[in-house]
């Protein structure tokens, strides 16, 4: 049996402040000489980057539907094993999942990890019916252990009295902390949600002044109290990591990190260094030279906010494209696919990409795909076998304009989500795999090892 102190800051819905309390909460409990290790439930990079720079060490994302209950187990008791407190921020709303069920919601992850919770309930003009909403979620699932309230926009010292006064008595819930109305957002919100900490020129000193607030309006040592008081956690099945390929060398394989790509979950990286590949990171932006190369690994973020920037740097745009027509095994997500395209279409006007895909893709004003992702494997590529079932999700308001010329083969059907095209994902174009789904490498454990062989073949036959 392990001690693992640990709490989930849940809410009851996106834009409840949960990512505020909790790097808040991560920053204050850093700065009392403690090592705190972060977890973001569901799939999601931004609020998760803030929490890695809250807690100064990388976050480590936990989902019910990305990731077996076994592997959760395990990545979580690995990642938290010398850690004084883990912080588990949840997402969307508490039993919020991907069915009428709750399936793989925040409440579930919070019960595998048999968790204490703690509710960040926004109480904008709200006083007894408060306590309403909080005996309801105390008693709507079994097995929650939903431990305390912090109370966040509140609009004065009567109202918080009220609210601490009516959830306390009539809900029977601890009120753990009080946060007023923030004057201004100290790291504001665009279309993906929160701004990257990347593109925050002021970061550290929004976090410290989140931290603040945390510390004026919220009992940190009650909060501690809980998370010191739960339960011991029975043992967990090791992560199943990769084995080393027999490749010899280890191949090398870029992946692009820089303003405009950077979405990826470190587990990605780390299965593929497992495997037995070199990960060195390389920019899209920079007109710096690149190393040899034997794979080429383009993740997510925000290539739209970077067009111009991106089109301006024609030497790398020619590079990409010769290195996918030479056949280099590149696998691209979201954001790399759009930078793979012919051109990205903003209201700015169209911006080159670097023409490996011959079509383009459009900014649109709503969400083109959101929500987790189930895909089956119709068509032959280096990464995923044919039949395979893979999870993943998506979250991109691009969607693709209309091709120009035939377009090369899709190689994933969706039986969930809504893909490219036609209920399609996953471009293939000779070893180049472009695809709106993000895939987590522990829930799809074939895809580094075959990537590290790719990389190695292409490496031997170069």
């Amino acid at each position: 049996m392990t001690r693992t102190p640990r709490i989930v800051l849940a809410g009851l819905s996106g834009g409840s402040g949960k990512t505020f309390v909790s790097a808040g909460l991560c920053r204050a409990l850093v700065r009392r000489g403690l090592a705190v290790r972060p977890f973001k439930k569901g799939p999601d990079y931004i609020d998760a980057s803030w929490l890695s720079l809250a807690a100064d060490t990388p976050s480590c994302n936990l989902d019910p539907f990305l990731l077996p209950a076994p592997v959760i187990a395990g990545l979580f008791r690995e990642r938290a094993a010398h850690a004084d407190v883990a912080v588990i921020e949840g997402n969307r709303g508490l039993f919020d999942g991907k069915d009428v069920h709750g399936t793989c919601s925040t409440a579930e992850l919070a019960r595998q990890l048999d968790a204490p919770v703690i509710l960040v309930l926004d109480a904008t003009k709200m006083t007894r019916t408060a306590a309403a909403v909080v005996a309801g979620c105390r008693n709507f699932e079994p097995g929650l252990n939903l431990a305390g309230v912090i109370l966040n926009r509140t609009a004065g010292e009567r109202h918080r009295r009220i609210l601490t006064q009516c959830i306390e008595e009539l809900a029977g819930v601890p009120v753990l902390g009080r946060l007023p109305k923030a004057a201004k957002n100290p790291i504001p919100e665009r279309h993906m949600g929160l701004v990257s900490d990347q593109e925050h020129a002021g970061r550290e000193a929004a976090l410290d002044a989140i931290a603040d607030s945390t510390e004026r309006g919220v009992d940190v040592d009650r909060v501690l109290d809980i998370a010191r008081a739960a339960r011991e956690l029975p043992p967990a099945p090791p992560v199943p990591w990769p084995a080393p390929e027999p490749v010899g060398a280890p191949p090398r394989i870029g992946y692009v990190h820089d303003a405009a790509l950077w979405f990826y979950y470190p587990e990605n990286l780390e299965a593929l260094r497992r495997a037995g590949a070199e990960t060195v990171p390389v920019s899209l932006l920079s007109p710096d030279p690149w190393p040899e190369l034997h794979g080429l690994y383009l993740g997510g973020g925000f290539p739209e906010t970077q067009a111009a920037a991106l089109a301006a740097n024609a030497d790398v745009r020619a590079r990409v494209r010769t290195l996918s027509a030479a056949g280099l095994p590149i696998y691209a997500e979201c954001g790399g696919f759009m930078y793979l395209c012919e051109a990205l279409e903003l209201p700015s006007g169209r911006f080159p990409m670097a023409g490996a895909l011959p079509l383009a893709t459009r900014l649109c004003a709503r969400p083109q795909g959101l929500g987790y992702v189930e895909a089956l494997v119709e068509a032959a590529n280096p990464f995923h076998p044919l039949g395979a079932r893979i999870t993943g999700h998506e979250f991109h308001y691009s969607a693709c304009a209309e091709p120009t010329s035939p377009l090369p083969p899709t190689a994933l059907r969706m039986l969930r989500g809504h893909g490219m095209l036609d209920g399609r994902d996953g471009l293939v174009s000779g070893r180049t795999f472009a695809a709106y789904t993000h895939i987590h490498a522990l829930g799809c454990p074939h895809w580094a090892p075959n990537f590290v062989r790719a990389a190695a073949t292409y490496r031997d036959r170069s």
